[in-house]
């Protein structure tokens, strides 16, 4: 028996350009495409961030209707996670995109620095995006960018702010945040099983670290992040075809861990989340499916792309 490991694809992010690579999703058919491409390969949960059409980002909650509607219409049953972070969107405004009801949004629970800039969250956002996913029955899953945001996320789960058990994403890599070391990933794996023995976990690589950041995780137990928002390159000597390569790499990699990529099903019983059912969207119209018969059973997307 094979265990199973959720694969988040983060198709965009708010950093990479096309300049940086060609294949960065940024209007909303790319993402629906690079997304749809991803649940072929074996991702079960989209991280997404949305950009303005000159590829800046933006916290605009028509940009992220529009993609959610098209995931859920392409990619029945995947699990639509939300960006709330700070580079899209000033202050409260991080936030408006909820109400939308996505499956989760990221909640990051402390400030940190990265390469050129603080990533502020500070204690009252914090419980304001808390108090909002409550409101909208998001889950939240904990980025947690250094140590102190472990525990912070622990007391906000003791305290009733978040639900338990909580699912937490531990991010190695950037710059001037927290490293990537192994033995800093166990500790942090250790204190979580201590603290809240019933809870989650996922870590993401950035840059250079994504493909060991992998293979740790999938060794330890937990579940993966990839995407061309972490890294634009495959490896040292090419950038990455697509975010389908970056995930169906991960994917092949679960068979020598004694792994296998989560289905939406079962990555959505391990999230507790919510069962994948018809409903409809503010202003999309009824109809709109979260059902999913199994992993890779829809039907492909035309390769052609529209504004």
């Amino acid at each position: 028996m094979t265990s199973p490991c959720i694969i988040t694809v983060a198709i965009t992010g708010s950093l990479p350009r096309k300049e940086n690579n060609p294949s960065v999703p940024v209007t909303v058919a790319e993402q629906v495409e690079a997304t749809h491409q991803a649940y072929e390969a074996g991702a079960s949960l989209v991280h997404i961030h949305v950009r303005n059409d000159d590829q800046t980002p933006t916290s605009k909650p028509e940009r992220f209707a529009e993609v959610q509607a098209g995931i859920m219409r392409h990619c029945p049953g995947m699990i639509i996670q939300f960006s709330t972070g700070g580079r899209s969107g000033v202050g409260t405004e991080r936030g408006g995109m909820l109400p939308l009801r996505p499956d989760m949004a990221s909640l990051s629970t402390g400030s940190c620095n990265f390469p050129s800039i603080v990533y502020l969250n500070p204690p009252d956002l914090i419980l304001f995006l808390a108090e909002e996913m409550q409101k909208y029955q998001v889950r939240p899953e904990i980025e947690a960018f250094d140590l102190s945001m472990l525990y912070q996320a622990v007391r906000l789960a003791e305290e009733g702010k978040i639900p338990k058990p909580i699912h937490i994403q531990f991010v190695f890599g950037i710059k001037n945040a927290m490293p990537a070391i192994r033995q800093v990933l166990e500790f942090q794996v250790s204190e979580l099983k201590r603290l809240m023995p019933d809870a989650t976990w996922a870590a993401a690589g950035i840059g250079k670290h994504q493909l060991e950041v992998n293979q740790w995780t999938l060794e330890l137990g937990g579940h993966c992040r990839t995407g061309l928002e972490d890294n634009v390159r495959f490896d040292k000597t090419r950038l990455a075809k697509n975010n389908a390569e970056l995930v169906k790499r991960v994917a092949d990699l679960c068979g020598k861990y004694n792994r296998h990529p989560a289905t939406c099903d079962e990555a959505r019983a391990l999230l507790h989340l919510r069962p994948a059912e018809t409903t409809s969207l503010p202003g999309f119209g009824e109809g709109v499916t979260r059902q999913r018969d199994g992993w890779g059973s829809s039907q492909p997307l035309s390769n052609k792309r529209s504004n």
